[in-house]
């Protein structure tokens, strides 16, 4: 009988010690799963730039800017933590990858991704912002130097017209921004720098440099439209069937493009426009029903 019952004490500290293993273990991995795998330190070195955080009041400016949507694929190059990616899928609905070099910061993004419970709409790809393919990207965000801003530009003026491009802090050289973001003040176009940073944004315009022929302009049998094209900027030569000719200028955002002008009367008109390739369907604005089609000739 004593060793029956020694028996039984030995098996019920035993089975004690097992339980408390497994719940040490299991608090542990809980312990283990709630502990960011990685803590950077604001200024770190990167492969191109160090690393600081987007202020929370100019990433949530610089989304709305873009007016980023659930229809919208937003690509974050140089992703760090994760936070713009985050945000744009969390407040905006958006379908979000940050491309990110230090597979440290990627596995933080992707576990801060995780623990915002948006793991379903970010995707944190770890690479070189240079090789990595975002030409379905609907919006682009940034906050790198102006030198990469350069470096990356001629790829991103190449993208679809309507892209978007926001920039924390540094702009495009010559490129001007159709808006400046403020956070502070909210205003777009202010000037004055705010508490929360500043950020750029650019919508790319298609390509309409080159010569047009035009049908349907009211009081004009035939013309050609010869443009200069800076970025979102025109300007050029209209010439009328009977040879008559004007400067004229316009603008693009995006693929829409807009071109003032005086008619057959000498009235001033504003030319809009769709541009799809090598043709740019349009009316006037004084008279949305008019049908009037360029075609691009060289």
């Amino acid at each position: 009988m004593r060793h029956d019952f020694m028996h039984c004490q030995t098996f019920g500290r035993m089975l004690i010690s097992s339980f408390a293993l497994s719940f040490f273990l299991l608090n542990g991995a809980h312990a283990q799963a709630d502990k960011a795998p990685y803590e950077p330190t604001v200024a770190q070195a990167g492969k191109d730039v160090i690393w600081v955080p987007t202020p929370n009041d100019l990433v949530v400016k610089m989304l709305e800017t873009a007016k980023v949507t659930s229809n919208d694929l937003v690509y974050d190059l140089g992703a760090g933590d994760g936070k713009i990616t985050i945000q744009a899928a969390r407040q905006f609905g958006a379908r979000a990858v940050g491309v990110e070099f230090n597979p440290d910061m990627a596995n933080l993004a992707r576990y801060n991704a995780q623990r915002a419970g948006v793991a379903d709409k970010v995707t944190i790809v770890t690479g070189d912002i240079f090789e990595e393919d975002f030409s379905n990207a609907t919006v682009v965000t940034l906050y790198l130097l102006t030198t990469l801003n350069l470096k990356l530009k001629p790829t991103l003026l190449n993208m679809k017209p309507g892209t978007r491009v926001v920039s924390n802090s540094f702009m495009m050289g010559t490129w001007e921004p159709d808006a400046v973001i403020n956070p502070e003040t909210g205003g777009r176009g202010a000037l004055t720098p705010a508490s929360g940073g500043r950020g750029y944004y650019w919508i790319v315009p298609a390509k309409v440099q080159g010569e047009w022929s035009l049908t349907g302009l009211p009081g004009i049998t035939t013309a050609n439209l010869s443009l200069q094209q800076k970025f979102q900027k025109t300007e050029g030569t209209l010439t009328f069937g009977d040879n008559r000719s004007q400067r004229v200028v316009g603008k693009l955002n995006g693929a829409q493009f807009t071109l003032s002008y005086k008619d057959a009367n000498d009235k001033d008109q504003t030319f809009i426009g769709e541009v799809a390739g090598k043709k740019i369907h349009a009316s006037l604005q004084d008279s949305p029903t008019t049908v009037i089609t360029a075609t691009k000739i060289h």
